[in-house]
This record gives structure tokens, C-alpha cells and sequence, in this order.
């Protein structure tokens, strides 16, 4: 029997600001073993708008092993950042559909509920990690089963010990 292609693919932006509200930073190297020795993920990729002044983070998470999709970014006039990488993300879990056997998303933003339909209508959805439960999409929820969630308030033994945040 051949051995099953997992692949992960991790909206950076919803996974850090969920987890934040949790009060806790996520240990990116935890994680990443946690998604390679728990769910068998061969390949994770990380969709992440890029900042020129983040260059040592960028190192250091491909250091760890994660595949980086960079989206380019926008700031507006208040000096908030936008670089939204759902439409990147989507792409790419469609560019590696015939590779992959089964994928896991990493997200909680709704914008997602079309491919996860759709991934789970072929037979290729794994999990959804779900960074706060209390930021769950109902488009999300609704169409995905319950055996597939999984919610990282339930997984503080990733939490970046040196860096904890007060909520």
C-alpha cells in the first residue's frame, strides 16, 4: 500500500491573531511537529503577506521546514497592513490537488467554506484546524462535519513559552 500524501495548508494571518486572542503565541516549531508527528503532514505551507523588516522570521520558519507563499502586501493610509492570502491559498490547494490524498486547512475565516465543500466532496479534506473557536465561521461550521474540526484553544502545549502575552 502506498503511503498517504497529507499536505497543510495555514492561513498565517487568522492562525496568529486567533491564537493572540487566546492570550498565548504559538510555537511555530511545536506546531509544525505537531501537524508532521499527529497528522502525518508531509508538507506544510504557510500563506503569509510579506514585510521587509519580518526577513528573520521568514528564515527562520523555512529553517523549521515550512514552505513559505509569500502575498504581497498593501498599507493603507492608517498605516494598516492588508495582504489577504485566501485567494493564494485556495490556488494552491487546487495546484496540488493531484499530488496530495488528503489536505489539512488551517483556518477559521469563512471564505474557505467553498473549498472545503468542495475538498470533502472529492474525498481529500482531512481536518480543519481551527485557531479560535470563538472565530469559527458559521460558513465554515455549516459545512463541515464535526469529526473534522480541530480547535487550538484545546492545544496550549503549543504555546511559545518565552514569548506568553497577557490577555
Amino acid at each position: 500500500m502506498e503511503k498517504e500524501i497529507i499536505y497543510t495548508f495555514i492561513d498565517n494571518q487568522n492562525l496568529n491573531l486567533g491564537v493572540l486572542e487566546l492570550g498565548w503565541k504559538l510555537d511555530y516549531q511545536r506546531f509544525y511537529i505537531y501537524l508532521k508527528e499527529k497528522y502525518k503532514s508531509n508538507k506544510m505551507f504557510l500563506f503569509i503577506g510579506f514585510i521587509e523588516k519580518n526577513k528573520n522570521l521568514y528564515e527562520y520558519l523555512k529553517n523549521i521546514g515550512y514552505i513559505l507563499v509569500f502575498k504581497n502586501i498593501l498599507i493603507n493610509n492608517n498605516g494598516k497592513i492588508k495582504g489577504n492570502v485566501d485567494s493564494l491559498m485556495i490556488l494552491n490547494i487546487m495546484i496540488y490537488f493531484n499530488i496530495y490524498n488528503k489536505c489539512i486547512v488551517v483556518t477559521g475565516d469563512g471564505d474557505f467554506d467553498c473549498i472545503v465543500k468542495y475538498l470533502i466532496s472529492n474525498n481529500k479534506f482531512y481536518k480543519l484546524i481551527i485557531p479560535n473557536r470563538k472565530k469559527l465561521s458559521m460558513l465554515l461550521k455549516t459545512v463541515t462535519p464535526n469529526k473534522f474540526l480541530i480547535f487550538l484553544n484545546d492545544c496550549k502545549f503549543l504555546e511559545n513559552k518565552n514569548t506568553t502575552t497577557k490577555s
